[in-house]
């Protein structure tokens, strides 16, 4: 890297060019909006921490930006691991080919390390994807999709007709933390907590989110266009109740499918399939990665030793 590049880290008043630097570098997805309020969701105010933020200050210039987000995952037998996630990596179109995204990957990783990160896992995609493993990464196993078709292909431009009672910020409360709490651990899993639900599906800045709940069960979705279709992304499951919970959103929404994934071998996984939901043959929609910062007590190489969903790895 050129002298005059300086990796550090990032400071609060960076923000305002580092999403600048993100736009330039990323662009912007329709309906997400790189903005202060979702930066903030995903870096500041999340209940695992502050994120692992660095800068490329090419004389007081942000080049660019790499950011490590705090994200606890718990074992089967309960240890819960100290980990980040590698996302929001962008280097300004008037820097590339300099060598800043290795040069802020690696910093990240050493502030992680002497931090006392356990691992880091993403899903990069496909021109990052062989650089984190060159720099150490394992390839775990491709996300795929289950499907269900709807009922809403006739009008695809209709908008979304929720309701109060689906609101997610409304429905999440303790007696549903208290489902996730009794949820079996089947390989390494978000703690899914009451202060994790309300961050992750209440307050979400950009993402539109419905609940709905049964008798012993629920089912957390999220509300999306594709190819000016309605999508529902079923991002969560939890109690034997869940598949009527899921039935319900779809009929009350009325998408035009309803897509999702969960571990092989999981309870969620049968959830999913009861509620109509089939996978989808040699369709993958990400691609897990993760590397080890020490000794860990399962090998997270082998996608049979995580227990996660989209819930988990979409974060818009």
């Amino acid at each position: 890297m050129a002298d005059d590049i300086e990796i550090r880290p990032y400071r609060d008043s960076d923000l305002e060019a580092v999403l600048d630097t993100m736009r330039a570098a990323l662009g912007e997805p329709p309906g997400l909006g790189r903005t202060p309020d979702l930066f903030a969701w995903k870096h500041l105010d999340n209940p695992f921490g502050r994120s692992v933020m660095l800068v490329a200050d090419a004389g007081g210039e942000v080049a660019g930006f790499r950011a490590f987000m705090r994200w606890d995952m718990v074992t089967p037998d309960g240890k819960t691991l100290r980990c980040v996630r590698a996302v929001d990596t962008a280097t300004h179109p008037d820097f590339q080919r300099r060598g800043i995204f290795k040069n802020l990957t690696l910093a990240g990783i050493e502030l992680a390390t002497e931090d006392g990160v356990d691992m880091i896992f993403n899903t990069p995609n496909e021109k990052s994807g062989a650089g984190y493993l060159k720099m150490g990464w394992l390839s775990v196993d491709p996300i795929g999709i289950m499907a269900r078709p709807g009922l809403g292909l006739a009008s695809p431009k209709a908008e979304w007709n929720t309701v109060p009672a689906l609101d997610a910020p409304s429905a999440i409360d303790s007696e549903l933390a208290d489902l996730f709490s009794k949820g079996t651990r089947h390989g390494l899993r978000t703690p899914r907590t009451l202060d994790y639900l309300r961050w992750r599906f209440g307050a979400h800045p950009t993402g539109q989110y419905a609940v709905a709940t049964t008798e012993g069960g629920a089912a957390i979705a999220r509300l999306n266009r594709r190819s000016d279709r309605r999508e529902l992304v079923m991002s969560e499951l939890v109690g034997a109740g869940a598949p009527r919970a899921a039935r319900a959103l779809i009929k009350q929404l009325r998408p035009a499918y309803t897509a999702g994934w969960f571990s092989e071998g999981t309870e969620e996984r049968a959830l999913a399939m009861r509620a109509g939901l089939v996978p989808v043959p040699r369709v993958s929609a990400l691609t897990l990665v993760a590397r080890p910062l020490r000794d860990l007590p399962l090998d997270v190489s082998d996608p049979s030793n995580w227990h996660i969903g989209l819930g988990d790895l979409e974060l818009l």
